[in-house]
């Protein structure tokens, strides 16, 4: 029952960031630079943007001001772009298409390459020739059995009429190994950018309406569904604006990214939030991590940067490579006392053992407890929360595990058994309203309850171009009303489990701040015993048992339990590990395993974001690809 704002007595659990109505962008234009001030109103820029018309501007008003750096393994700039070089970069892209390509406004375009300042540079150059730009991550030259096939579906799925590239990426595409991979006579036409033509378009194309396609963002979820999400010219606008307030970001500011520009809020800080708010943005490709693991915090130290993001693969590429080196550091003068915000891009609940490590080790380095944080989003909405500069620090509560597995939430006290401790995932974006809803009946529901996520924001994506893999996915996961209260608003749905609750903090508003707690995805829960459980709980537990496991992976086989685990010691122990982890599960979750497979470090598939793809792992399973050290069946 519904009274007000009341459901079964308790206050919906429903909260929003801060009203971007109410907020002032008035400083597009850099504070430090008169000639902006006079072009600001001689360009009134009106409160919706299109991002052409932003780089546009930038290359008039600012055209020296350095908007990007790329880093290489050696911490030196490989290159960098001003306001004015972007610019001039992405007319002669557009023309090459307009020319060489042939291409008519519409026309999606596939930009192949890797992380740096040519993917941006291009990505405009599609605005400016009114094509529909696609980023994709390249092929991994040495593995492109597996990579690119997945180059070859994105391309035809967002049916991409045209291909652009390095020489050298080029050449690989229709190389002899990539004919073993895929039919390499079917790829649409192919343009190198390396040497192009030193002209200029005949006109920039301007959408005829802010609703109008800007770009495709495809990614490949955990569970192996490639999905490309539709980003109009007016979410995406949006978006950066949000982000821009949240991190209070201006042309004065420095930002350090070590994330993959390829999907997601990674695409949107690397390729659109430094054109929108004019800040200088440092690109570190998390790639360069593999030969020097210090570079990021070393080019974080070294431009004195008060707010970086990364990935949890680097930030565990850091705990573990340079775990016993900070003294090392400290040496060398690597500092991290500048550091205000350190935020971990993530679709998936805060791993807390993690961060908690990360910030103990560079403690030593100056990195203050406060600083490390997680963001949310999804392909719904690729920001729902962000730490930003202010507000409260980021909470963290004990639920009970049991009654999880019955979708209820039970707050406890920490250590108390079966506590399961939940971070918050950043703060709520301004302009982004977020409500918790029965995943079933669509009824909205009170606070600290278990559902649903929802999202209604400026910025959220308009809608899947192509699932490939589920064809009849999710048609009312964009535009989706609830079924009793408010029954206007239309919200996305998240597809991810977890909570609101209102805290005893203040917001930057001065209102009472609700948080907001991720469990886990829908599509991940295991239904075992008429019970919902989280992989990610089972896996913990796994790890823990044994100092041998590394990494450890579960997924359900017909009714089966499946736990893979990673082996990381002699091959003897193998058979140790079978009735530690039946024990372990059996005692904390109450589940008999049905199979355990002990394989060799490196073989549970993790994404670029750093999750597992237990899909894929179960697919190799099933095809007897995981050549296992030891497989037990505990029928």
């Amino acid at each position: 029952m519904i009274v007000g704002n009341l459901v079964a007595g308790k206050r919906i659990a429903q909260a929003c960031g801060r009203d971007v109505t109410q907020l002032e962008d008035n400083d597009q234009a850099p504070p430090y630079c008169m000639e902006a001030v006079e072009l600001t109103q001689q360009f009134a820029l009106p409160q919706f943007l299109y991002m052409q018309d932003v780089l546009q501007w930038r290359a008039q008003a600012t055209p020296d001001h350095t908007l990007f750096l790329l880093l290489n393994a050696k911490g030196t700039v490989a290159s960098s772009a001003s306001c004015l070089q972007l610019h001039k970069r992405a007319e002669r892209v557009a023309v090459a298409l307009m020319e060489k390509g042939r291409l008519n406004t519409g026309d999606h375009v596939a930009l192949v390459y890797p992380p740096g300042i040519d993917l941006i540079a291009t990505f405009y150059g599609c605005l400016y020739a009114g094509c529909v730009p696609v980023t994709v991550r390249p092929p991994h030259p040495q593995n492109l059995a597996t990579t690119l096939p997945t180059v070859k579906m994105i391309v035809e799925v967002s049916k991409s009429v045209c291909i652009l590239t390095t020489q050298a990426i080029m050449k690989l595409l229709k190389s002899k190994e990539a004919m073993a991979a895929v039919d390499v006579k079917t790829w649409p036409t192919v343009l190198d950018t390396d040497d192009l033509p030193r002209k200029k378009p005949p006109q920039i194309y301007k959408p005829p309406t802010p609703e109008m396609l800007a770009y495709l963002d495809f990614s490949v979820s955990t569970t192996g569904i490639l999905a490309g999400v539709k980003m109009s010219h007016a979410a995406t606008s949006a978006l950066c604006r949000s982000i821009k307030l949240q991190c209070e970001l201006y042309p004065s500011r420095q930002i350090a990214i070590c994330l993959d520009p390829y999907c997601g809020l990674g695409f949107a800080l690397w390729c659109l939030c430094s054109v929108y708010s004019g800040h200088q943005s440092i690109l570190v490709p998390p790639l360069e991590l593999e030969s020097n693991v210090s570079l990021w915090l070393g080019a974080v130290s070294h431009y004195k940067v008060r707010v970086t993001f990364c990935s949890y693969s680097v930030m565990e590429m850091c705990t573990k490579g340079l775990g016993s080196q900070t003294e090392a550091l400290r040496m060398r003068n690597i500092s991290l006392s500048c550091v205000r915000t350190c935020m971990v891009v993530a679709e998936e609940r805060p791993r807390i053992a993690l961060t908690q490590s990360f910030s103990k080790i560079f403690k030593d380095l100056g990195l203050s407890p406060r600083a490390v944080s997680t963001t949310f989003g999804c392909r719904v909405n690729v920001a729902i929360c962000l730490q930003g500069t202010a507000g409260p620090d980021p909470t963290t509560v004990y639920v009970d595990m049991r009654a999880l597995r019955h979708d209820r939430v039970r707050l406890v006290e920490r250590g108390s058994p079966h506590s399961l401790p939940l971070m918050e995932s950043g703060k709520i974006l301004p302009g982004v309203k977020v409500i918790i809803a029965n995943p079933e009946t669509k009824g909205p529901l009170g606070d600290s309850h278990l559902g649903e996520i929802w999202v209604s924001s400026p910025h959220n994506a308009t809608g899947y171009y192509t699932v490939y893999g589920e064809e009849a996915l999710h048609a009312d996961h964009f535009n989706t009303k609830l079924s009793f209260g408010d029954t206007q608003t239309v919200w996305a749905r998240t597809g991810y489990l977890g909570f609101l609750r209102r805290t005893e903090l203040t917001d930057a508003s001065g209102e009472r701040h609700d948080a907001l707690y991720v469990v886990g995805s829908l599509d991940e829960t295991l239904e075992l015993r008429g019970m919902r459980y989280h992989p990610i709980d089972i896996e913990t537990s796994v790890i823990r048992s044994h100092k041998s496991i590394a990494e450890c992976a579960v997924f359900t086989w017909t009714n089966l339990l499946v736990v893979v685990v990673e082996l990381e010691g002699s091959e003897q122990e193998a058979l140790d590990l079978v009735p530690l982890v039946t024990s372990v599960v059996l005692e904390e979750h109450y589940l008999i395993v049905g199979v355990v497979v002990v394989v060799d470090p490196g073989v549970i598939p993790i994404n670029s974001r750093g999750e597992k793809q237990r899909m894929h792992l179960r697919d190799g399973f099933l095809a007897d690809q995981l050549d296992p050290i030891y497989v037990a069946y505990n029928m």
